[in-house]
């Protein structure tokens, strides 16, 4: 067998210089059954160390995959050479790993049987070598004068190599089809009358911060390096193949909402394009075959859905779920799970392809995790059997029970690849994956543990059995939202909107997308304490609010007006708004607050701030310490000369009765 797969990788002339290993490696993989799918049945006290040695099984098929590529001119040479002397040592550790896990299984439950069989493995062609010709990826491609030849490609300084890939073991030409030539997906089920219709939605960023491992904490506890690929991470802080519960439990959270700390992540897309990224030479990165530049998702939305059959039950803390399987390539597609699209065309969905958009559209990757659970445990042995898919009614297996089903969304502002040269003039793209396992699409998956407060998981099951839109990146109802902060008036307020405050026009409320998003979605001037300008606002009506204006505008120098200012509205800044005794326009006369301590008083009531004062008939901004209801605000003197004399006579008729008086009393004491 292995003379053929070399064969077929080689029926060429003899190929340019250095990239033999790279021809072995894109034309052949190593073939392992996968274990862990297997066992099924694990005691919980033999768990620790049985995962440990199932990362081992990863490990020895990682090191024999890179043996197959250093040994490129000596198979050539001898065809047997092969299995003689990579497949034949990997099957005999492998024999010694399989033994240890049926000890530490034996020790505390009954010793698996057929264990045995599972030792042996092949050395197989991958399909990408010989799909290569057909393809365009020989003569002018990245064999000829493209990346591997002499024509300016990535072959001298990065490494790029002839079976696509920057490190040479894919993706290839193959791997992708035009998402225009894809027929649209079947309609979703139509849901009955009891079924659960809401959405719950937590925005927890991109990965901008770039948190990254290899690590894979669900599959490989303990084990660092177990997942042999990058992973973005968002949500929780903490996760690595360290993380306790606890750790989890205490860590810190991108998403907005707080109460999510549960952890997200998936493999990494890269291009591959000759970027040397932080772990180029380190394992899971480049010396595994994962090379190229990182790329940062443009978008990433995780939505909790309902079940169409019926109502949802909570998720209970710290479930873990697996969607799609990381070794799909060699382990077949049954567990795949992965789609890709393209925005603008998302009715068509590819499972083993990566999509070529369109000018102008992303590439959206997207997970429908399973939403079926045993009702009992927070994993199982293999990580899949304590969850299951509902069926294409919506109906669970017999002893599941529907819980919210994350539907993770990620798109990537990537263009598509130019497949005629290899990705010369325009890199090719894919995902992270085990190093045997080259980067096919089919082998991308998505990791979730839930570490929601348990009062936040069961507001999201009200909101989506009550068939309501939540969650605070949802653009709509937000469970248990805080009141909002005051905002700041523009000096000479408009015309308010017709919409109401957060109502879709150019001040959105609640992260809806506009100019000026609220509630934190990533805008200019981000609410909910997330470091804007202006921390708190989030489009929300305030109490007395009458059309409030852009809080984001300083107040304007300009004289006063007659137009009443903001009513309920309150100062923002270190400047504070003036008062004014009456409405004559261009009278600079009443200032505010002389103290500029007037934000503990405002906006907090719509009884209170903005409210008339007495015989004034004008209303003031709320900002001064003195009540306008007991009519001890001090108020300016106005008006004419006559004005001011018909307001003081009283006072001067006193007076006289003052001395006249005195002076009785001075000459009754004479007397």
């Amino acid at each position: 067998m292995a003379a053929n797969v070399y064969a077929s990788a080689t029926v060429d002339d003899a190929p340019a210089e250095g990239t033999e290993q790279a021809r072995v490696l894109g034309g052949a993989t190593i073939d392992c059954p996968d274990v862990a799918t297997r066992l099924t049945a694990v005691p919980e006290q033999a768990r620790p160390d049985v995962d440990k040695e199932l990362a081992a099984l990863d490990e020895q098929i990682a090191q024999a995959y890179q043996r197959l590529g250093e040994s490129a001119e000596a198979i050539r040479q001898d065809p047997g050479f092969a299995d003689d002397r990579i497949v034949g040592p990997l099957e005999e550790e492998r024999s010694a790993t399989l033994e240890r896990i049926a000890a530490a299984i034996d020790t505390v439950g009954d010793r698996p049987a057929g264990l045995d069989d599972l030792a042996a493995c092949a050395v197989r062609d991958s399909g990408n070598a010989s799909a290569q010709p057909a393809d365009g990826q020989d003569g002018d491609g990245q064999d000829g004068d493209g990346q591997d030849g002499d024509g300016g490609g990535q072959e001298g300084e990065q490494g790029q190599a002839g079976n696509g890939g920057q490190a040479g073991n894919g993706p290839v030409a193959a791997d992708y089809a035009d998402i225009e030539s894809v027929q649209p997906v079947a309609v979703e089920p139509k849901a009955t009358k009891g079924a659960s219709r809401g959405t719950f939605t937590s925005n927890c960023g991109v990965n901008e911060n770039g948190l990254f491992n290899s690590d894979n904490v669900i599959a490989a506890p303990g084990v660092g390096n177990g997942a042999h690929h990058f992973h973005d991470y968002i949500g929780n802080q903490a996760t690595n193949a360290f993380s306790s519960d606890e750790e989890l439990a205490e860590a810190d959270t991108s998403c907005e909402d707080q109460g999510d700390k549960s952890s997200y992540y998936w493999p990494v897309l890269r291009l591959q394009n000759g970027t040397q990224e932080q772990d180029a030479n380190s394992p899971g990165g480049g010396i595994e075959g994962n090379a190229g530049e990182i790329v940062t998702p443009k978008e990433v939305t995780l939505t909790f859905v309902g079940n169409p059959r019926g109502e949802v039950t909570a998720m209970p803390r710290l479930l873990r779920i697996i969607t799609g399987d990381a070794k799909s390539f060699v382990n077949g597609p049954a567990n795949a799970n992965a789609s890709w699209s393209c925005t603008g065309f998302e009715d068509r969905q590819l499972k083993d392809k990566y999509p070529l958009c369109p000018q102008g559209s992303d590439v959206v990757r997207t997970f429908d995790f399973q939403s079926c659970w045993d009702g009992r445990n927070i994993d199982s042995a293999n990580h899949r059997t304590h969850m299951a898919f509902a069926d294409a009614d919506g109906n669970c297996p017999s002893g599941f029970r529907p819980v919210p089903q994350l539907v993770q969304r990620i798109v990537y502002d990537v263009d598509a690849p130019s497949l005629d040269d290899g990705g010369r003039t325009t890199p090719l793209f894919a995902v992270d994956s085990f190093p045997e396992q080259l980067h096919k699409p089919v082998t991308d998956h998505g990791d979730f543990i839930n570490v929601f407060d348990e009062d936040l998981m069961q507001e999201m099951v009200d909101c989506i059995n009550s068939g309501r839109t939540c969650g605070a990146g949802a653009g709509g109802e937000e469970p248990g939202e805080e009141p909002q902060e005051p905002q700041e008036p523009t000096a000479t307020p408009e015309a308010p909107d017709e919409g109401g405050n957060g109502g879709g026009g150019e001040q959105p409320g609640n992260g809806d997308g506009g100019e000026q998003p609220g509630n934190g979605d990533g805008g200019e001037q981000p609410g909910n304490g997330d470091g804007g300008e202006q921390p708190g606002d989030d489009g929300a009506e305030e109490p007395g609010d009458a059309g409030q204006q852009n809080p984001s505008e300083p107040p304007a120098d300009t004289p006063a007006t007659e137009e009443p200012v903001d009513e309920g509205a309150a100062p923002g800044g270190d400047e504070q708004p003036e008062v004014y005794a009456s409405p004559s326009a261009g009278d600079d006369a009443g200032a505010g607050d002389p103290t500029g301590n007037n934000d503990a008083d405002t906006g907090e009531d719509g009884d209170e701030a903005g409210q008339e004062t007495p015989g004034a008939g004008t209303p003031t901004s709320g900002g001064g310490d003195a009540s306008a209801a007991d009519g001890t605000e001090p108020q300016a003197v106005t008006g004419g000369l006559a004005e001011t004399g018909t307001q003081l006579w009283p006072a001067a008729a006193g007076a006289v009765l003052v001395i006249a008086g005195f002076v009785v009393l001075r000459r009754v004491r004479r007397t």
